[in-house]
């Protein structure tokens, strides 16, 4: 199973470690879906991993927006 996802920057300076942490956290993400598509998970199983979706879902939006306001910053001011 891939690795959790956390809300916590990555350790030191390591070049490209939030990358990866965004990565990882898609594929999980991506296997959370797949999984709960089935159907075939009792109720509470499938509310659990519906919840760990959720944020894992809101740790990537927060990571893409952390991204964008990087490069809004990295433009020029017209």
């Amino acid at each position: 199973m891939p690795k959790r996802l956390t809300n916590q920057p990555p350790a030191g300076d390591e070049p490209g470690a939030s990358a990866r942490a965004f990565e990882d956290g898609f594929l999980e993400l991506e296997s959370v879906v797949s999984t709960l598509e089935k159907g075939d998970l009792p109720l509470e199983e499938a509310l659990k991993l519906h919840a760990r979706g959720q944020e894992l879902a809101a740790a990537c939006a927060k990571q893409l927006d952390e991204a964008e306001l990087k490069l809004r910053q990295l433009q020029p001011e017209s």
